[in-house]
């Protein structure tokens, strides 16, 4: 596993422009769990599809927002800080091109520094009004039971991608994974589509290096170069010393 690191160092001084693709795996060295492992929040007989969808906040917002809060754990949410795998994307960006395509909605990447962020489902700071377009900031969502638009009153949308809803920045996600000349998955187990299809658009349309960190092994495995099954944070520390 060593030769894998030092190889996976050795790209990243080569690279010019890098693509990193994370998911919730970067998360969790934060304390910030992988909510679709969670079961025993669900209630009502509802499962997590059933929850987090276009048509549940349509119908019953106020239980919709009930439940999304303790999933996604909103009121704690400013609590959780950048570990490691994050500082260490965005210290990327003081020599080299870097974009993040991110499965996750925490706005960690952002937090630590990172500026060429997308986002695919959205982010979970922000909420607006489907009648008027106003936007609100996590401050105003935790204050109530259900929030609600200041001047049309209706219940606010989450910006968080619900299922139903259409995936953010796939195209551009997609442009800036090919390219660059060095691909990173990092903390995913590539199990969500559409965006588990970036790996395989970037190795079939060109021969940029591509190099995966995630604790498990994942059915994509073979599409990458490198695989390495270890802890961000070891990774990172590892990329770092000698340094």
């Amino acid at each position: 596993m060593n030769m894998q690191v030092e190889e996976l160092k050795k790209r990243i001084g080569e690279a010019s422009r890098i693509c990193v693709f994370t998911g919730a795996g970067i998360s969790t060295e934060s304390g910030i769990p992988d909510f679709r492992s969670q079961n025993g929040l669900y209630r009502k007989n509802l499962e997590f599809s059933d929850v987090i969808s276009t048509s549940f906040y349509q119908n019953n917002p106020v239980l919709f927002w009930e439940l999304f809060k303790e999933i996604f754990r909103v009121k704690l949410l400013d609590e959780y800080e950048p570990n490691s795998g994050h500082y260490f994307i965005a210290e990327l960006e003081e020599e080299k091109t870097v974009h993040v395509i991110t499965q996750n909605i925490d706005g960690l990447h952002q937090k630590a520094g990172s500026t060429n962020v997308y986002e695919i489902h959205g982010t979970i700071k922000r909420a607006h009004c489907q009648k008027c377009g106003s936007e609100f900031g996590l401050n105003f969502l935790t204050k109530v039971e259900l929030p609600s638009c200041t001047s049309c009153e209706e219940a606010l949308k989450p910006n968080v991608v619900l299922f139903g809803d259409s995936i953010h920045w796939f195209e551009e996600a997609v442009e800036a994974a090919l390219q660059s000349d060095l691909f990173i998955v990092m903390g995913s187990s590539l199990q969500v589509t559409p965006i588990n299809q970036i790996p395989l658009l970037v190795r079939k349309h060109g021969q940029v290096p591509m190099v995966i960190i995630n604790k498990e092994p994942t059915y994509y495995d073979y599409v990458f170069d490198n695989q390495i099954h270890l802890p961000i944070g070891e990774v990172v520390t590892a990329l770092k010393s000698g340094k």
